[in-house]
């Protein structure tokens, strides 16, 4: 297995340990690699939950660029909602956690077919 199958399988641990959730491999291996080289690099490869502009890049960059979903107050509760459900004093958010997480949220899993 390579790094990138690692990291799949430590998003998937922390989907079902920590999220409470079954994961969908497959959605999830390509989401993961829609993060691209973020994934690798120890900063960009979580989110910080605490950092308001941080959250801006998520609903900006991922919710509506990726997602294509129009702005809107429920871009930002669907957010708060899947870092409650990671759990807030949880240090390690990882993004292609968080992207899975949404990505299911609002149905948008035909994105990555």
């Amino acid at each position: 297995m390579g790094k990138r199958d690692d990291l799949i399988a430590q998003y998937a641990d922390d989907l079902k340990n920590k999220c409470g959730m079954t994961p969908d491999m497959e959605l999830l291996t390509k989401v993961t690699i829609g993060c691209g080289p973020a994934i690798y690099d120890a900063d960009a490869s979580t989110v910080a939950a605490t950092q308001e502009h941080e959250l801006e890049t998520v609903k900006t960059n991922f919710l509506m660029k990726k997602l294509g979903l129009s702005d809107g107050p429920e871009l930002m509760q669907a957010i708060n909602t899947v870092i409650e459900t990671y759990g807030r004093s949880e240090r390690n958010k990882y993004r292609a956690v968080i992207y899975y997480m949404l990505t299911k949220h609002f149905g948008k899993e035909a994105v990555y077919g």
